[in-house]
């Protein structure tokens, strides 16, 4: 067993088990790539891939459990060089953020920008997609961090920080019969609502406190984005239901913010980043920054 062998492991689950594109990867020709296999299957006495024919189908038993160990080998390997960069004091490098709309645009700002301010040498990538979606991105190294509300707490595998607490808020434009008197789930039951996705920004809490109520919801619209969500409700299609961080008084001064966090769970946006993860320096600061702001700006 060599570590070649174990980097084609981890290559082959990369690309779906192609082993083509493994081969080209590891600028080997198909037939070595398809050799180190076999004889590594040899050495363990048992086969690691389901097969049909030539064909990779995907992991026997044993391989699931030897690919947990092939991750592992693979933190190590870029925990090392971290180490060696933080050691040598380098502040050249990338910080990978994966995180959700609501997060990129409304939490994220300030600290990314005296991240750049400290660390001018390291380039930032972020990518905005669904909280599950951003787990994954943890768990195949392309993201250092990741910050959402839904999810995180169901791995195992990550550090999950809770960063700050926050409530929903009904949005409707002045004239809407929700912009006077007190706000019920029964009075938010009797129109469309616009909120978020599946397994966004506390969609969760919404449907659980309406389930609660026996309240039945009805979601005609739904989105990632808050910015997509206040657009259609300033074109009547209903009321809309977001974070209470997404409303902005200057920009959304045409439509009335309703608090519902006595209707509505609170939520709690969180970070998360691998168990296994060394956090080099710079990662430990962006991540104090990100805890300061929220500390500052919702007291949580």
């Amino acid at each position: 067993m060599n570590l070649n062998q174990l980097e084609l492991l981890r290559v082959l689950k990369d690309t779906q088990f192609n082993q083509s594109k493994a081969a080209e990867i590891m600028h080997v020709v198909q037939s070595a790539a398809s050799r180190q296999l076999q004889l590594l299957e040899e050495e363990l006495g048992s086969p690691l891939y389901e097969r049909h024919g030539k064909k990779l189908l995907g992991l026997t038993p044993l391989g699931e459990q030897v690919m947990e160990q092939v991750d592992r080998i693979n933190q190590a390997k870029k925990n090392i060089l971290s180490i060696a960069d933080d050691f040598r004091e380098n502040r050249n490098g990338a910080l990978h953020i994966a995180t959700t709309h609501t997060q990129a645009k409304y939490l994220l700002p300030e600290p990314v920008q005296k991240f750049r301010e400290k660390y001018p040498g390291i380039t930032i990538y972020m990518v905005q997609s669904s909280p599950q979606d951003l787990i994954d991105q943890l768990h195949q190294h392309r993201a250092d961090i990741a910050i959402c509300t839904e999810k995180l707490d169901e791995d195992e595998k990550l550090v999950v920080k809770s960063c700050y607490e926050w409530q929903h808020i009904a949005v409707v434009p002045r004239h809407h019969p929700l912009a006077q008197g007190d706000v019920t789930l029964g009075r938010l039951a009797a129109f469309p609502i616009l909120t978020y996705s599946q397994g966004y920004t506390g969609r969760s809490n919404i449907e659980k406190a309406f389930k609660n109520a026996g309240k039945e919801l009805d979601i005609t619209l739904s989105a990632a984005d808050s910015d997509i969500i206040k657009t259609y409700v300033r074109l009547g299609l209903g009321v809309g239901i977001i974070a209470g961080t997404s409303y902005e008084s200057r920009n959304d001064n045409d439509l009335v913010a309703r608090d519902l966090s006595h209707l509505i769970p609170r939520s709690v946006t969180k970070i998360a980043y691998l168990k296994q993860l060394y956090l080099p320096t710079y990662l430990q600061y962006f991540i104090n920054e990100l805890l300061s702001k929220a500390a500052k700006e919702h007291q949580y």
